[in-house]
Parts: C-alpha cells; sequence; structure tokens
C-alpha cells in the first residue's frame, strides 16, 4: 500500500471517530483540552487495536483466498465506505439524549462501536501488502488526533459537521478499495 493511500485510511478510519467526538463535544457546556486529549487517546488506542485484531483474523484466512485477496479488501471497504454514507445520511432519532458527562466506559464503549469499521478494514488489509503495525499506528493517530479536535469543536460545530464527515470518510474508504483493486488488477 502506498503512503497517500495509508494516509488518506488513516483519516478515513477517523472520520466515524471524528462525528462521535463532534457529539460528545457538543454535550459539555465547555470542553476542556484535557477531556479532549483523555477522549482522544482512548478512541486513538481502541481504533489502533482493531485493524490489528482484524489483520490478524485475516491472516489465518489467507492461504485460502490468495487468488481473490484484492477483491475481497475492494468489497471490504467499499462496504464499509457505503455503511458509513449511509449513516451520514440517515436522520438522528429525536428522543436520543446526550450524556452529560464523559466516563471512561461510556468513551471505551462508544470507541469501539467507532471502531467496528477498523476491525473489517483489518481484515482486508491482511490481503495487501502491508506493514499492519504502521498502518495500525497511523489509523491511532489520525483517531486521537480527529477526536481531540472534534471534542473541541463538537460546541460550535454540533452536529451537522459530524454526519458529513461521515460521509466524506466513506467516500475516502472506496476511494481506497478501488485504488487497491486498480493496483492489482494492473500489476
Amino acid at each position: 500500500m502506498n503512503p497517500i493511500s495509508l494516509i488518506l485510511l488513516a483519516l478515513a478510519m477517523s472520520t466515524d471517530a471524528f462525528a462521535a467526538a463532534i457529539g460528545k463535544g457538543s454535550s459539555l457546556h465547555k470542553p476542556r483540552l484535557t477531556e479532549a486529549l483523555r477522549a482522544g487517546l482512548i478512541f486513538g488506542v481502541i481504533e489502533a487495536i482493531t485493524p490489528i485484531i482484524g489483520w490478524a483474523i485475516g491472516q489465518a484466512a489467507t492461504r485460502w483466498v490468495e487468488q481473490w485477496d484484492h477483491w475481497i479488501a475492494f468489497t471490504l471497504l467499499v462496504a464499509l465506505g457505503l455503511h458509513m454514507i449511509y449513516n451520514g445520511l440517515k436522520a438522528d432519532d429525536p428522543e436520543e439524549e446526550k450524556p452529560t458527562q464523559h466516563s471512561f466506559m461510556i468513551l471505551a464503549v462508544t470507541a469501539f462501536a467507532t471502531s467496528i469499521d477498523a476491525l473489517a478494514v483489518g481484515v482486508g488489509l491482511a490481503f495487501v501488502d502491508v506493514n499492519i503495525l504502521v498502518a495500525a499506528a497511523a489509523i491511532g493517530l489520525a483517531t486521537m488526533t480527529m477526536v481531540t479536535i472534534g471534542m473541541m469543536l463538537g460546541r460550535v460545530l454540533g452536529t451537522v459537521v459530524g454526519k458529513r464527515a461521515e460521509m466524506v470518510g466513506g467516500v475516502v474508504l472506496m476511494l481506497v478499495g478501488a485504488t487497491i483493486l486498480y493496483e492489482h488488477l494492473s500489476a
């Protein structure tokens, strides 16, 4: 995987966490930088671990699907991208209450929920020539940065930008999948 694709992948993986962080930040009166950094660290670590787990699962299956690996990676990334776009387009639940405080457990559960796509991406990365530790570190660092920024911007921006960020992330994931397929088929 080339460095540009890796950077785009890391940014795409962090957009759903960014959207969640905007929501979390908007529920606080005046989010402090320490709270934003704490949330960013929790999200970043979890988002970095899940693609490694997915990659390990994918490595176990590699020998059975080697001739189809590029199609699997493409399909997973496009499906995840479409799912992110769908989530960005659907209306919010008006009855959903925003939390008033952010405990470690609430942040960890939210971070895990937003990192499920990174687990699936990790499975797809098992079929591509990529250093999973570098990819996971890039995803974790991008997520930590985006969540910290999202928490600080949350009160000002609200949920409008968060939904758009998730849709952009979905488009980027689909482009990364198309790039993987193109690189494999043209080699």
